[in-house]
């Protein structure tokens, strides 16, 4: 272990290195000398004088306290001062003992290896703690992802039983990000976004073959069966406290709900839907009128970009529908990376 002897008086420092021999020692003689060589090496020990010309120890020590690297370094004043003020003032500015000289050379000897232990065990256990916390983050990471691999594979699932592409969810995930970070959302939240989104459509699982992939209009009885599907994903989610999965549920439940209030299941208009359901609601139209569907063909860009315009302010948020189409080839881009 390294320590650093700080003294004016090179007398006194020969001394203390005597003393210290079985140590790896430096010295300087100045504070500002002492600082500069804290910068370009490691200490695990500072012994330190107080009055001394320029810095003196005092300011020396308040200084060293707010580098990072040395806010916990222990540091013994060595100094003639013994009057109860100076000591207080020692340990107000850091330091964390005080030896007045003239020193007993065992009482000096005893309390440096009592703190070079402590500072080896204190070292030793935030190797471990570092450790411990890498290996919480790695595990965090492994559940975040495992999430994700889960409901990501759920959205998928709800969207095969109306036969339509695992690249569906991941292309409205990605243009729900999109939207939430043109909006200026928290990139926490925006990934958040994108994680949750997929299991927009999840209550799909719950209605019958025979209505989502029928091949023709849906008469009266059976489009009020579909739009159960919102609630039905609603609740299968909203119990869970999980961040992703809370979203979801939100996601599932307003994403079906239309600007100007005429959408489902609560008729619900404006802000007074969710953000999360105004994104994913254009996002999932915009993708699913440019896909081929068992009841329809794809429809050509154009023919997709008039509608999304002609439903600004009724289906869709205005600022949402304005965003898309100053970001056009950002969306494009997203579509064409992940086609069918």
């Amino acid at each position: 272990m390294k320590i650093l002897i700080v003294d004016d008086t090179p007398k006194n420092v020969q001394l203390v290195a005597n003393l210290l021999n079985s140590y790896d020692t430096a010295f300087a003689l100045s504070g500002e000398q002492a600082l500069e060589m804290i910068q370009e090496d490691s200490f695990d020990l500072i012994l330190l004088d107080v009055m001394m010309p320029g810095i003196d120890g005092y300011e020396t020590c308040s200084r060293l306290r707010k580098i990072d690297a040395y806010d916990k370094v222990p540091v013994i004043f060595l100094t003639a001062k013994s009057d109860n003020e100076s000591i207080l003032k020692g340990f107000d500015v850091g330091g964390q003992d005080f030896v007045t000289k003239p020193f007993n050379t065992k009482e000096l000897l005893s309390r440096v290896n009592t703190f070079l232990k402590l500072k080896s065990f204190e070292d030793e256990q935030q190797i471990k703690i570092d450790e411990a916390v890498s290996e919480l983050k790695t595990l965090n990471k492994e559940i975040v992802d495992t999430q994700k691999e889960v409901i990501f594979t759920m959205g998928a699932i709800g969207e095969s039983r109306s036969k339509e592409t695992g690249l569906h969810v991941k292309r409205v995930a990605e243009y729900s990000y999109l939207f939430a970070v043109l909006l200026g959302v928290p990139d926490e939240d925006a990934q958040l976004m994108k994680m949750a989104s997929p299991m927009h459509d999840i209550g799909k699982v719950a209605i019958p073959d025979s209505i989502l992939n029928k091949p023709a209009k849906l008469d009266k009885d059976e489009w009020e069966i579909m739009q159960t599907h919102s609630l039905l994903g609603y609740e299968m989610l909203k119990y869970s406290q999980r961040p992703i999965l809370s979203l979801a549920a939100d996601i599932a439940l307003y994403h079906h709900e239309k600007y100007d209030g005429s959408g489902y299941p609560n008729a619900l208009k404006g802000e007074e839907i969710k953000l999360c359901g105004r994104i994913t609601a254009l996002a999932d139209v915009f993708d699913a009128l440019g896909s081929e569907r068992c009841y329809k063909k794809a429809w050509e860009d154009e023919k997709v970009f008039e509608l999304l315009k002609s439903e600004r302010g009724k289906h869709f948020d205005p600022v949402l529908v304005d965003l898309f189409f100053d970001n056009l080839d950002a969306f494009l881009e997203i579509r064409d990376k992940y086609k069918d």
